[in-house]
């Protein structure tokens, strides 16, 4: 985003992006940017739009959507435990 975004989008940002997010790096144009394949966790999204990452090598630098290339993984599925209990029945 070469411009401020809306206030709209912002807020679509921070619904396909909330904490916890995992996303992987393709790309990025930063001398500090992790290399390609890297993982990372979204910590929040700021008021400009750019995606704060907890990147798993242990720094922290924030993606351009739109300039930045990444992709989010998909998200695990979670099992439904019954209660042992209910399994009696």
């Amino acid at each position: 985003m070469n411009q401020r975004p809306t206030r709209e989008q912002v807020e679509f940002l921070r619904q396909q992006y909330p904490a916890g997010t995992r996303i992987t790096l393709h790309s990025m144009d930063d001398p500090q940017a992790p290399p390609p394949g890297t993982k990372g966790t979204v910590s929040y999204v700021d008021d400009m739009g750019q995606i704060g990452v907890k990147w798993d090598t242990g720094s922290s630098l924030s993606l351009i959507p739109g300039e930045d290339s990444f992709s989010k993984e998909p998200a695990l599925e979670k099992t439904k435990h019954k209660r042992s209990r209910d399994l009696e029945r």
